[in-house]
């Protein structure tokens, strides 16, 4: 049976680093901890617990990052396991099943129940998502973009497993922000690469419609107070996206704010420069 190598991307992950491996232990013919820079003690976790191997680099992009450490799995097959997340004693399961059967597939996508401040979200377009988490390390590889990077595989190439991977998506509500701020501005440069432009009605509307599907018709209602909040904060993060691109290109165009006032400040100290020398003439 092709045995399986499970990599951990992390950077300062002490809270989540050793559920995650205990959770992968059952599944894994290696863990690979792959750091970008920890400085919280992750690493010291990590050799405590003993059966990983780690590699360290800087951190350039999140696609950039796993596609450096993929080639060195030691297996071919490979499980990307973020430390936030754990795999169930049944997804392991089936994934033993499915490398016993000669796998068909290039990847294969698992479905993710995500956690939000301790509560399962069954809703809110979170419910039931699949993501592509399993693959062959010789042929898969993500695509390059700065943030919700995904493998590049054809459709047909991409099979699907049923048991659930657990995502512990926000333990702290303050965190939970700081990233969505932070993935605005990595979706808004891959965006703006791309040519794409943040027009009025789309900037004015996104944020309040992305909040009406996500809290009406895909349900959100039905997760009680943290879909409220989830909603909210993801609706928010639309607006983001879109007002940061309208930012980026008023300041590929020369009209930063910063820069026009600095100007006006310039000409100010000009004219006033010019009325003292005037007034020392007179």
């Amino acid at each position: 049976m092709p045995q399986v190598t499970v990599l951990i991307p992390c950077k300062d992950e002490r809270a989540n680093i050793a559920a995650c491996i205990r959770s992968v232990q059952p599944i894994a013919a290696e863990i690979l901890v792959a750091d970008s820079g920890s400085t919280d003690g992750t690493l010291d976790v990590v050799r405590h617990l003993g059966g990983c191997r780690i590699i360290e680099r800087e951190f350039i992009g999140y696609a950039d990052f796993k596609n450096w450490a993929i080639p060195q799995a030691a297996h071919p097959w490979v499980l990307v396991v973020d430390a936030d997340e754990r795999v169930t004693p049944e997804l392991a399961d089936e994934i033993q099943g499915l490398l016993a059967a000669e796998p068909q597939h290039d990847t294969y996508e698992l479905r993710r129940q995500n956690f939000f401040l301790g509560r399962p979200i069954r809703h809110c377009g979170w419910n039931n998502s699949y993501i592509r988490r399993l693959f062959r390390r010789d042929v898969c590889r993500y695509r390059m973009c700065r943030v919700h990077e995904e493998l590049d595989v054809a459709p047909q190439r991409v099979g699907r497993l049923q048991s659930m991977l657990l995502h512990f998506t926000c333990t702290d509500y303050s965190d939970f922000v700081q990233k969505q701020v932070k993935y605005s501005q990595l979706a808004a440069e891959d965006r703006f690469e791309k040519g794409k432009h943040a027009g009025y009605l789309t900037t004015l509307l996104h944020g309040p419609l992305r909040f009406l599907q996500l809290y009406l018709l895909r349900g959100g209602i039905l997760d009680g107070f943290a879909g409220l909040v989830l909603c909210a904060t993801l609706s928010y993060y639309a607006f983001l996206k879109d007002a940061r691109l309208w930012a980026l290109h008023r300041a590929a165009c020369g009209e930063n704010p910063s820069d026009l006032n600095a100007s006006r400040t310039d000409s100010a100290a000009s004219a006033g420069d010019e009325h003292d020398r005037r007034r020392t003439a007179a």
